[in-house]
């Protein structure tokens, strides 16, 4: 099964249920959508067959306009490896540790069937190893949110051989972290290494580097997790500001359906492990509330306020609770 399925922020629908995974770019078309969405709880030997039925609906359900994928996972039975079957059509080709998965046409979309998975599945739009925003993503444990594409991390299980392997020459301390997903050669979080012995040398020495200290994160109301790794802009459009085209600040677009936001309304600003808010001359303001507090303080422009642990953050109508992780 997939470890973590991290989906890029847009305005598609991306769902996960069991083995399947469904990104659909369908507007005007809920039936399409619906469609795709009921399947996403079959797998096994008769998926080929859900699949195909679908497909032959396929032109009539997107009016030649949909765009959507829809992969049923497969992995094994504690093989960590194994096959998965996949419909798309339009721009939501999947690709497999940055290879396009390639099918044959059926009534007007292209169905694969047996296609070996690796270590990461890609859907979505664009190319089929996207540029993830560095820390904004969406960790789809199951159900459906807005995106525009998502990256399933396969998880790898370990060989029973390895347990019987000898220890390297050079022995070596690894702090357990959760920062990483499972690559091929990885023992996992949480896992000890014990220390070698050199025969008849004595005592070996050790080396052990801790982990840096976990960079705070942005905890949006609708669900939207950023890291703050840099300093930040948000906004409706934050990609024309001039911290952005500097090149010293990451962009952060909010969806503003009621249009209360700035384009850049405010910045997200580091020194060491402090971090400040700034507003940016936003029309409507930026308020900070402590996690106790009743009432909203509204920022003056261009002046930092230093955030604390439980901080909330107030942009329009989008409130943003500031976590700064224990180390």
């Amino acid at each position: 099964m997939p470890d973590r399925c991290e989906v890029l922020p847009g305005d598609s629908v991306v769902a996960r249920r069991g083995g399947g995974l469904l990104w659909a770019d369908a507007p005007g078309s809920p039936a399409l959508v619906a469609a795709l969405h009921a399947c996403l709880g079959v797998s096994g030997p008769g998926a080929e067959r859900v699949l195909g039925a679908v497909a032959g609906q396929v032109a009539a359900l997107g009016g030649g306009s949909a765009s959507f994928a829809l992969v049923l996972v497969d992995t094994g039975a504690g093989t960590g490896s194994g096959t998965g079957t996949a419909l798309w059509s339009g721009k939501g080709q999947p690709a497999v540790d940055g290879v396009p998965v390639s099918g044959t046409s059926v009534d007007g979309c292209t169905l694969a069937t047996g296609f070996q998975l690796g270590q990461t599945l890609y859907v979505g739009p664009g190319q089929p190893v996207p540029t993830m925003p560095p820390g904004v993503s969406y960790d789809l444990v199951e159900g459906t949110v807005p995106g525009s594409g998502a990256m399933l991390q396969l998880a790898a299980v370990a060989h029973p051989s390895s347990a019987g392997a000898p220890q390297s020459s050079t022995p070596s301390f690894t702090a357990g972290s959760d920062a990483g997903f499972g690559g091929a050669g990885s023992s996992g979080y949480g896992a000890t290494a014990a220390p070698s012995r050199q025969e008849d040398e004595g005592e070996a020495t050790a080396f052990w580097k801790p982990d840096a200290p976990p960079a705070p994160v942005l905890r949006f109301d609708d669900g939207l997790v950023v890291t703050v790794d840099e300093d930040l802009v948000l906004g409706r459009r934050p990609d024309n500001h001039e911290l952005v085209t500097g090149g010293s600040a990451r962009p952060v677009p909010i969806a503003d359906t009621q249009n209360v936001l700035s384009s850049a309304h405010a910045a997200i600003q580091r020194s060491g492990r402090e971090v400040s808010l700034v507003d940016l001359g936003s029309l409507n303001g930026t308020h900070v509330a402590g996690p106790e507090a009743t009432e909203w303080t509204q920022l003056e422009p261009g002046v930092a306020h230093p955030l604390s642990d439980g901080d909330r953050l107030l942009l329009g109508w989008t409130v943003i609770t500031f976590e700064q992780q224990s180390d």
